[in-house]
């Protein structure tokens, strides 16, 4: 398969498709995106998945075979070790869409396997474009892009929970992400981000409303998606529940690629590695000892709560849930955990969002008033 062939596409999660794009059209790459994750997409992939294999990869999957069927050559995907599943995604992938009869190059990226460099020489190859100056051009924009779309991203869940006509903000954000997207250069990508952030402070803010803050935390995938995650950012903003989510696009992307000696501050996984000694002394994959360390530091912080969201049966968050309970009590902070599959309904996430809302809010009063406090919901 030579480059002008090559049709190249890649799982969606959240936004991702925005700053990876914009990359991969710089290297001249024919790029077809699979629709955004929806029933149809889950529907395909818990069809052709192992039943227990866990949500993320039943959604990659779908996407791989809503692409083929548009025309797609070329499938990326990426790879890690660890107890994390994520690292026999490719090849469970690759077998399962060629016992279907599909015909591509799957091309694997080993984010712990020379990181930048490894980075640069797959994208290379799967475009077929060894350009250097269009490779720099290409990283510009792309960085350019993930560090806008976390920051409208931001104001959108602080906005949220607070604002007097509720969805205003998430129309605001959804017009500065389309602008962010159609953008070619980082200039145009500073102008959409300056335009967004101006009409998000037209936005009336109820200043009377009384605002939880929780920390999201979990495995990466759930985390990012809203359609993995049932919106739970929005829905916790209806409860008037602001957000912090700690894992974001540009944050993660940063950390596996840029190495330690090039980072102005410490990563959130270092905190976290940091901050969970306590509880935990070795890193076992996957989001584990980041959403202990969370949790730990949501409480240093005094935050209302920490919602630990995840896929059902993920092996490192197994873990995490089993000690959570624990770390809740001794830091005295509030943690539910939500695990998500195919069968997860929304109605009764909501209802354990509304309840765990009422614990806060009955804690923080308690708080004020100098009594103790509950802990895991």
């Amino acid at each position: 398969m030579n480059s002008k062939e090559r049709i190249v596409s890649f799982p969606r999660m959240g936004n991702i498709h925005i700053p990876i794009s914009a990359f991969l059209r710089e290297m001249s790459a024919n790029i077809i995106l699979p629709q955004a994750n929806s029933k149809q997409t889950l529907t395909i992939g818990a069809r052709y998945s192992p039943e227990m294999i866990c949500l993320p990869y039943k959604m990659n999957l779908g996407n791989y075979v809503q692409a083929l069927e548009q025309g797609a050559n070329t499938l990326l995907m990426f790879q890690a070790p660890g107890t994390c599943r994520l690292g026999s995604y490719a090849k469970m992938a690759e077998n399962k869409l060629r016992e279907l009869g599909y015909d591509f190059e799957m091309i694997v990226f080993d984010l712990y396997g020379g990181k930048f460099k490894e980075v640069m020489g797959k994208f290379s190859l799967a475009t077929g474009n060894k350009s250097v100056t269009k490779a720099i051009a290409g990283v510009k924009i792309c960085l350019a892009k993930f560090d806008a779309l976390d920051k409208i991203e931001r104001e959108l869940l602080f906005i949220r929970p607070r604002e007097k006509n509720f969805a205003t903000a998430e129309k605001v954000y959804n017009k500065g992400k389309d602008l962010i997207d159609k953008a070619r250069t980082p200039e145009e990508v500073k102008t959409a981000v300056n335009y967004t952030m101006t009409e998000f402070k037209q936005i009336y803010l109820d200043k009377s409303k009384e605002i939880l803050k929780i920390y999201l935390t979990g495995e990466f995938f759930v985390l990012l998606d809203p359609y993995v995650n049932m919106d739970i950012e929005k829905e916790l903003g209806k409860l008037g529940v602001e957000v912090d989510r700690q894992i974001m696009l540009s944050e993660w992307v940063g950390q596996s690629l840029i190495p330690g000696w090039l980072r102005k501050k410490e990563t959130h996984k270092e905190r976290a590695i940091r901050t969970s000694r306590r509880y935990m002394t070795r890193i076992v994959g996957g989001e584990c000892v980041e959403t202990l360390g969370d949790t730990v530091y949501a409480a240093k912080k005094k935050l209302d709560g920490v919602i630990h969201a995840t896929p059902f049966n993920c092996i490192p968050e197994i873990i995490s849930q089993c000690i959570l309970p624990h770390v809740s009590l001794k830091e005295s902070i509030p943690v539910i955990s939500l695990l998500m599959d195919e069968h997860t309904g929304k109605v009764g996430m909501i209802t354990r969002l509304e309840a765990f809302v009422d614990l806060m809010r009955r804690n923080k009063r308690k708080k004020q008033k100098g009594f103790a406090v509950a802990g895991p919901a």
